[in-house]
């Protein structure tokens, strides 16, 4: 059985999987992930597998609460709760450090993460429209 591992501030490791992770088709750059999270509390986690980076989430203080920003799973290593358990350990942390709601925005194009926001108690806020439907942003939060 295979094991999988979450570590802590592995910034290089999310580099590297930015190019593998198909919805990130307009990746950020290091200077902008760096510029949403120096000076701010910040978390960034990377799953791995057999010492390999498999997944990644990135979240930061955002407006007072915390922001889910960013983050994915290589695609075949998803479906096998990898991003759940991100998703778990980013919230235990920011309830931790004292916040009290958690949000994120994901685009009607992914149905995927909506489903799984849903699934986690995450409840629609808002919704920024855009030209095209798919591209419609989705406000999401969570009380922790």
């Amino acid at each position: 059985m295979t094991s999988f591992t979450i570590e802590e501030n592995k910034l290089d490791a999310v580099m590297c999987l930015l190019a593998g992770i198909p919805e990130l088709d307009t990746s950020p750059a290091l200077e902008e992930i760096r510029s949403r999270t120096n000076h701010v509390p910040h978390l960034i986690l990377t799953a791995h597998e057999d010492g390999q980076p498999i997944g990644f989430k990135i979240g930061y203080e955002r407006d007072g609460h915390f922001y889910s920003w960013l983050g994915g799973v290589l695609p075949m290593h998803r479906q096998k709760g990898i991003a759940a358990l991100m998703a778990d350990r980013q919230e235990a942390w920011a309830k931790n450090e004292g916040y009290r709601v958690i949000w994120m925005k994901t685009r009607n194009r992914f149905p995927e993460m909506l489903i799984m926001a849903l699934r986690r108690v995450f409840r629609i806020t808002s919704l920024d429209p855009r030209e095209k439907i798919e591209e419609h942003r989705i406000v999401l939060s969570k009380s922790l």
